[in-house]
């Protein structure tokens, strides 16, 4: 499984980027492996407002569906939308062309609540 070192990580497997108070979200290598074959995408919409720990969209994958759960809260300001025609993305660029969405986050203190790559490779099975 491939982990960033650069990026953070939430328990339920998304990644986040951070450039001064915009994050980029996506999934995990180690989630889209476990997902397998990724199908369709519900992204979140523009403009929503998102909250730390809660769903925020989902992603369908052939053997299961899964919801896309917000690491940080604040105003959702982009989505990928090459994933509506090409939810594959995810599977095959987990960490580039595969991201999700980017928020304006509204609370730095959430930012305590994200796991180092150090952190995150201690909670998924080798």
């Amino acid at each position: 499984m491939k982990i960033m070192d650069d990026l953070f990580y939430t328990e339920s497997h998304e990644w986040v980027s951070i450039d001064d108070d915009i994050a980029t979200v996506g999934i995990s290598d180690f989630a889209q492996h476990e997902l397998g074959d990724i199908v369709y995408v519900e992204l979140p919409e523009v403009n929503m407002k998102v909250a730390s720990g809660e769903p925020c969209g989902s992603i369908e994958a052939v053997k299961a569906v899964e919801d896309m759960i917000s690491p940080l809260s604040g105003k959702v300001i982009e989505h990928n939308t090459d994933l509506e025609d090409n939810p594959d993305l995810i599977n095959k660029s987990p960490y580039e062309d595969g991201w999700i969405f980017k928020v304006r986050f509204s609370n730095k203190d959430e930012l305590d609540n994200l796991l180092s790559a150090v952190e995150y490779k201690k909670i998924i099975p080798e």
